[in-house]
């Protein structure tokens, strides 16, 4: 989706006030102003306020879709964990690299709208398909209940997304681009650290069960 300069202006402006004022706290009069632009672009270009904010979620998704496509087809030939542990990595650089959008998408999708209904028939539901089998395809071969995979898909997603659905309670620890590289850094490697835990502690619980058997 290919935009002129004027275009990523006003999407940039857009992006910084829905982070800070909402959707409905901002004005197109806002966003005009913010991107040092006419109020008639942004209805030349996106048929207004609500134009632009499906214009930037469409953007944001199609996106992050391809990223996590790339991940994908970039490391077909690894292991199914380092596939998912990349996965988790492109994903997190992509939500930093566009964290007010990010913060912006995730708070609105916590409330019970048309907005959430669109994005999960369209968006979350690929996105969900994507994460969903890569950790299926790591723990193909443990022993775990189908209720069981649903709850550690539940709590992968939940790390994804924890982040920037709390901003508020992180906002103290992003001051500048070099705490948000070193949060990111560190935060990717707490996840591949739980990643290593789910996929050794089946095997850990089969080695204590033979042993158990092995003693009677």
């Amino acid at each position: 989706m290919l935009m002129n300069a004027s275009q990523q202006k006003v999407l940039d402006a857009a992006s910084q006030l829905f982070f800070h004022k909402g959707f409905h706290g901002t004005s197109v009069r806002d966003i005009a102003d913010k991107a040092n632009v006419n109020v008639s672009l942004i209805s030349y270009y996106f048929k207004g306020k609500q134009g632009l904010l499906e214009y930037a979620i469409t953007h944001y998704y199609e996106a992050y879709l391809e990223t996590i496509e790339e991940a994908l087809i970039t490391n077909e030939q690894a292991s199914e964990k380092d596939i998912l542990k990349y996965m988790v990595r492109r994903i997190i650089e992509y939500k930093q690299e566009h964290y007010q959008m990010s913060c912006f998408i995730h708070r609105e999708l916590s409330l019970d709208s048309i907005f959430v209904r669109e994005m999960a028939v369209t968006y979350l539901a690929k996105e969900n398909h994507f994460i969903k089998n890569a950790l299926k395809a790591m723990l193909r071969d443990h022993k775990q209940s189908r209720m069981d995979q649903e709850f550690l898909y539940m709590h992968l997603k939940g790390m994804l997304i924890t982040p920037y659905v709390l901003h508020n309670e992180w906002k103290n620890h992003f001051v500048g681009e070099a705490s948000h590289e070193h949060f990111k850094r560190k935060y990717v490697e707490t996840i591949h650290r739980w990643i290593d835990f789910i996929e050794k502690e089946p095997q850990k619980e089969l080695a204590i069960h033979v042993n158990i058997q092995d003693e009677q």
